[in-house]
């Protein structure tokens, strides 16, 4: 065997155990919980780092209520046994320039759009906001007891609150309820994601929201444009800067540079289990030193949502909110 074979072989080898021992290690660091005595505080004067954590609607409280309808809306903001701090929406571009909710790029998962429209696959891109209005939205919603309540109307018989949503309805909804936050997502990208920006800054500013919102998309070129276009629009990382906040968090590097105000980062086993463990002070300490929020989606399980508020999330994304508002209010009533 030669000398270079010999190398190669070697190097195989270390590869091969460090990939082993990686592969053992992952349940663990999926697994590991911080301490919350570990928390620190940092002086801030970013409005989304709060001292007590903030529940947030997601999809405006989809699993209780048909997600992002104006039913949705009523169930948290009319509710006198829970309360919301945040609402969070998913908006998609009408082909006639209309903002509505919407978090599939489709509209066959949560509305009778198959029957309506006679094809599946349709997109609201393709559609006047008007013919949007036909449909159902909540169509597919299962409610606790496994039933399917709104299944079987169509056309005229769909009540107005389960009908699609404009973003401007919603917040003129809502402006007689409280003054929420909101979290939302440009689902567009390429120039139909950056008139969703334009069109969502002018909304903005005709309600005067735009301090109490944070803005999302999973598309680098919307997050570029929004910090050309937008600076004053507090947004949350794109997927890069997430992990290059990761890598520097867990290293504790001096020399690192928030490109935005807000962490909006998962904890679900979909990341736990290969290892991609978000929710630890280490993660919300170097995000506070840093003056950027730090806002977890999507938690529905209790036991996380205790957790997570435990070592300071800012806000807590959730189905259910109500889930959320009884255990956060128990553990103040119990401290």
């Amino acid at each position: 065997m030669t000398m270079l074979r010999r190398m190669l072989l070697i190097v195989g080898i270390l590869l091969l155990i460090v990939l082993v021992v990686l592969f053992l290690l992952l349940p663990a660091l999926g697994s590991y919980r911080s301490d919350p005595a570990h928390l620190r505080d940092y002086p801030t004067d970013n409005p989304h780092i709060v001292s007590e954590t903030e529940i947030s609607s997601h999809r405006s409280g989809g699993g209780i209520a048909p997600e992002q309808t104006l039913r949705a809306l009523r169930t948290c903001a009319e509710s006198r046994d829970f309360a919301v701090d945040t609402f969070e929406f998913d908006l998609h571009l009408t082909r006639d320039g209309v903002l509505v909710l919407l978090h599939d790029e489709t509209l066959d998962r949560v509305s009778d759009s198959a029957v309506v429209f006679g094809e599946q696959d349709v997109r609201p891109e393709e559609k006047d906001y008007a013919e949007l209005r036909t449909l159902n939205m909540g169509a597919q919603f299962v409610a606790a007891d496994g039933s399917m309540p709104y299944a079987g109307l169509h056309g005229e018989a769909v009540p107005e609150d389960l009908r699609i949503l404009s973003l401007s309805d919603a917040f003129e909804y809502l402006a007689n309820w409280g003054e929420y936050k909101f979290i939302l997502e440009i689902k567009n990208e390429g120039e139909l994601g950056r008139r969703s920006v334009d069109r969502l800054w002018e909304i903005l500013e005709a309600y005067g929201l735009v301090d109490r919102v944070v803005v999302g998309t999973f598309h680098a070129e919307i997050s570029d444009y929004l910090d050309e276009a937008y600076p004053l629009l507090a947004r949350s990382a794109s997927v890069a800067e997430v992990a290059a906040f990761w890598l520097a968090a867990l290293t504790d590097s001096d020399s690192y540079t928030p490109p935005c105000r807000v962490l909006q980062i998962p904890f679900t086993e979909e990341y736990l289990r290969w290892g991609v463990n978000l929710g630890t002070t280490t993660v919300v300490n170097y995000a506070h030193r840093h003056n950027m929020a730090v806002q977890y989606w999507t938690i529905n399980d209790p036991e996380e949502m205790a957790y997570l508020a435990s070592i300071g999330a800012d806000c807590i994304m959730t189905d259910y909110p109500d889930r959320l508002y009884a255990l956060l209010h128990r553990a103040e009533e119990s401290a």
